[in-house]
């Protein structure tokens, strides 16, 4: 499985336009392109900053669309009255699904590099050490990891049944990423915090 992911700098008072554009519309076009497999949106509302993640059955399937997915990038940011966007390609390498987020869902993300030689190490270490602990949360909905294996980036998500979930398990998770990003050599770059305004997955679990 493979995500494109499109971070928007949006007009704060547009934010609603640019979702309601992505659930009533692009979602629809998007269902039609073969290996579509689904999408989310993260929104920070205090800063503007967006992030839409489109997933794929393959890579060729992620590629192949990259024509028909354009016309609808662009639009979106119209809707969300925003700059240019910075467009990233990604392997999903882990998913694991509790239960679906439901409406007040929030998500920490954090995006880590590690040597790219390092890849699979990075990604063994979230499975077996940060899953277990961190699915213990209260209110834990799922967790994921993407990673460019190029460049060594690599993006991980946990989503939470609410905002408050979220605070409480942020002592926990803090603990578990400093271990984690030691054992795998790797560098934690930025850690946010985002609303999960859409989410409309059918990605399989690959935990």
């Amino acid at each position: 499985m493979h995500a494109r992911s499109t971070t928007i700098q949006a007009t704060s008072s547009a934010i609603e336009a640019g979702l309601r554009y992505m659930r009533d519309d692009a979602l629809r076009t998007l269902t039609d392109i073969d290996g579509f497999t689904g999408i989310s949106a993260l929104v920070d509302r205090e800063s503007g900053r967006c992030i839409v993640t489109t997933a794929w059955r393959s890579e060729e399937a992620m590629r192949a669309s990259a024509n028909e997915v354009g016309p609808i990038r662009d639009r979106a940011v119209r809707e969300f009255g925003a700059g240019a966007p910075e467009v990233e390609e990604w392997e999903i390498a882990v998913l694991h699904r509790d239960h679906a987020a439901g409406d007040g869902a929030w998500c920490r993300v954090a995006w880590v590099r590690a040597d790219p030689a390092n890849a699979d190490r990075a990604v063994d270490s979230f499975r077996m050490i940060a899953l277990p602990e961190i699915e213990q949360s209260e209110g834990f909905c799922s967790a994921s990891m993407m990673i460019n294996r190029g460049s060594g980036l690599a993006v991980s998500s946990v989503a939470f049944e609410s905002l408050e979930a979220m605070r409480a398990a942020r002592e926990r998770a803090d603990e578990v990423r400093a271990r984690v990003t030691s054992q795998a050599g790797a560098e934690v770059l930025e850690v946010r915090e985002f609303e999960l305004a859409l989410a409309h997955l059918r990605v399989p679990e690959l935990a």
